[in-house]
């Protein structure tokens, strides 16, 4: 059964660019460079540019999929390959999302306990957040647009403090161009598969939009948007750092903020951090009600039932992430989910939904 979402409920197309922009940017946008110049050096760049493209082709399928099926992820897999099989890819959904949720805020908590506070707790943080998210969510939908649109005044605010560091670039540090083999670019691309995962919640969010078919544009501008954020920050990181110093900078970003200074406050890489977790924050909230909603989709129960449970779930999960390697470990394998899950998984959804139009199409006029 399709999900019948009242118009009160629905938001204007032009949120996506929000939704879409707010969920690509979050943990990754820390720490990328350092992993993508482990394989394309400077020339990772480039690898930015490339993964830009390859995420706009597949939200252009993920259009065409929506289109035809007029329905969300559930509605994808029911179309396909039947109810019963779509609980059971929805299961596995709710697992991805909960670790998409795990990451982001055990990855927050190891930032704050390094440059902070060593002893920081993940679980009484992870506590305090979490029945954020849920009051948040309890809100509804449009409550969490509104925290999304939010979120992205605020990276509006942070995006020039970045420009400190021009003073003290040297282009001369992006030379020679395009030095890397064809391979290492597109190693670069898989490591930038976890910062550019977040586009795939058009999956999720479509019936709830009204006229969505307009929406189209407004969700290729906020990759767009995302693409030439991404870019801006590794052009000033490898114009600031030489090649050798980036492999020891497990977080470039927040590096390049201390050599901000302002008369009122002393260590402003400390107000960045803290700032940061509203930037976060609604990367929590729609991958906890993407959970909720897989929940009820499959097993018809309330979100004010299932977004507690899946957040407690979550929350004891937290402290088994003891140490770096640990965390470091778990978003490797998120991110190697997501990848799987954008870059094979959604195209081949994309040739079966395009199959089974065309053979329901072709069993209509023989009828």
């Amino acid at each position: 059964m399709k999900l019948n979402v009242p118009e009160n409920r629905k938001i204007a197309p032009f949120y996506i660019f929000y939704i879409v922009t707010s969920a690509q940017i979050g943990m990754g946008v820390l720490g990328f460079q350092r992993i993508i110049a482990k394989d394309a050096g400077v020339d990772g760049w480039i690898s930015v540019i490339v993964g830009g493209i390859i995420v706009q082709i597949l939200m252009f399928m993920i259009y065409q999929i929506l289109n035809k099926v007029n329905g969300d992820w559930y509605d994808i897999h029911a179309y396909i390959f039947g109810e019963k099989l779509s609980k059971v890819f929805s299961l596995l959904l709710l697992i991805y999302a909960c670790f998409k949720t795990i990451t982001v805020i055990r990855g927050y908590v190891e930032i704050v306990q390094v440059w902070m506070f060593p002893e920081f707790s993940s679980f009484w943080f992870g506590l305090a957040g979490l029945l954020l998210v849920v009051y948040v969510i309890y809100g509804g939908f449009r409550t969490i647009v509104g925290l999304n649109v939010f979120s992205m005044i605020i990276l509006f605010l942070i995006m020039p403090l970045y420009l400190y560091t021009v003073p003290y670039a040297s282009p001369s540090f992006l030379m020679p161009v395009f030095d890397h083999s064809l391979g290492e670019i597109f190693n670069g691309v898989k490591g930038m598969s976890y910062s550019y995962m977040g586009y795939e919640i058009m999956l999720f969010v479509y019936p709830f939009l009204k006229e969505p078919a307009k929406s189209r544009k407004w969700a290729h501008l906020g990759l767009l948007f995302t693409t030439c954020f991404y870019l801006y920050l590794a052009l000033l990181t490898f114009m600031f750092y030489p090649e050798e110093v980036l492999d020891s900078l497990i977080w470039a970003s927040l590096n390049m903020w201390k050599i901000i200074e302002m008369p009122f406050v002393e260590r402003f890489d400390y107000i960045g951090i803290a700032t940061w977790f509203i930037v976060l924050l609604p990367n929590v909230c729609l991958y906890l009600w993407v959970a909720g909603q897989m929940v009820k989709r499959s097993f018809a129960i309330r979100l004010r039932t299932s977004v507690p449970i899946i957040a407690g779930l979550c929350l004891i999960v937290l402290p088994l992430l003891e140490n770096r390697t640990q965390v470091h470990h778990f978003i490797n394998f998120t991110g190697q989910i997501g990848m799987y899950l954008n870059a094979i998984y959604i195209p081949f959804i994309f040739i079966c939904v395009f199959i089974a139009w065309k053979v329901k199409n072709r069993e209509k006029k023989s009828n």
